[in-house]
C-alpha cells in the first residue's frame, strides 16, 4: 500500500516563507540589541557634586616694597670771607680802557686776508660761457706771449741740459687773479720752480663770466723748456 502525504502537512511548499520570517525576526533582534541601551545604577550621581566643598585656590598677592631714594647729599656750606678795609684806604675802582686806533697796515692786512677766504669760497669752473682773456687775448695766444717774454731759463738746467715741458695747473678767480697754481707734471725741480714763478707773477687777466656774472675757472697749461 502507497502511503501518500496530505497536502497540508508538505512543509516543503512553505519553506520560502519560512526562511523570510526567521530573517525578519533574526533582524529585529539585531535591531534591538543595537537600541538596547542601560541606564545608570545611581541617577542621583551627578547631584551630589553641587553639595562638594570645593576649595578655592587663594593666590596671596606679593608687593615688592619700593625704597625711597636715598636723600640728597646736603649742599657744601659756603664759607664767605669778608674782607674789612680801613676808611683811610682808597680803592681804584676806576676801568681804564685803551683807545687803540687802527693804523693802515692793519686795515690792508685784514682786505688781504677777506679776500683770501672769498676765493676759496668760490666755485671753480672748467669751461664757462665767456672765458678769461689776457691782455684782450685768449688764452692761449695772450698768456703764451706773455710767458715767452718773462721765461728765464735756469742756469743750472742750461748747464747739465734738462729740457722738457712742464704743465702747470691754475686757476683765474672772479677778479682776474691767478690763484692756487701747482705743477701737476714736473721736469727738474728748477725748471718747475720757475714755470711757477712766471705763472704767480702774472698780470690781472680779464675774468671769465658765467651768465653774466664773473666766475673762477680752471686752466691746465703747458710750458716748455727748450735750449736752442
Amino acid at each position: 500500500m502507497e502511503v501518500k502525504k496530505n497536502d497540508r502537512a508538505n512543509l516543503e511548499k512553505r519553506k520560502s516563507v519560512f526562511f523570510q520570517v526567521g530573517l525578519i525576526i533574526t533582524l529585529s533582534l539585531i535591531l534591538i540589541a543595537f537600541e538596547w541601551t542601560s541606564k545608570p545604577s545611581n541617577e542621583n550621581s551627578l547631584g551630589d557634586l553641587e553639595d562638594m566643598d570645593i576649595e578655592e585656590e587663594i593666590v596671596p598677592i606679593t608687593r615688592q616694597q619700593q625704597k625711597p631714594p636715598p636723600p640728597p647729599p646736603p649742599p657744601p656750606s659756603q664759607i664767605t670771607e669778608l674782607e674789612i678795609v680801613e676808611d683811610d684806604v682808597e680803592l681804584d675802582d676806576e676801568l681804564v680802557i685803551e683807545d687803540i686806533e687802527a693804523d693802515q697796515n692793519m686795515a690792508i692786512e685784514i682786505t688781504e686776508f677777506e679776500q683770501e677766504e672769498e676765493a676759496e669760497e668760490e666755485t671753480v669752473f672748467i669751461i664757462v660761457e665767456d672765458m678769461p682773456t689776457f691782455n684782450g687775448k685768449e688764452a692761449s695766444i695772450g698768456f703764451r706771449e706773455y710767458i715767452g717774454k718773462t721765461l728765464n731759463y735756469p742756469d743750472i738746467a742750461s748747464e747739465n741740459g734738462i729740457e722738457g715741458r712742464v704743465i702747470v695747473q691754475f686757476a683765474v678767480n672772479s677778479r682776474g687773479q691767478v690763484v692756487n697754481a701747482r705743477v701737476v707734471r714736473g721736469v727738474d725741480p728748477a725748471l718747475d720752480k720757475e714755470a711757477l714763478r712766471v705763472v704767480n707773477s702774472s698780470p690781472k687777466w680779464s675774468p671769465g663770466k658765467q651768465r653774466g656774472k664773473p666766475v673762477s675757472v680752471q686752466f691746465t697749461f703747458p710750458i716748455n723748456f727748450v735750449l736752442q
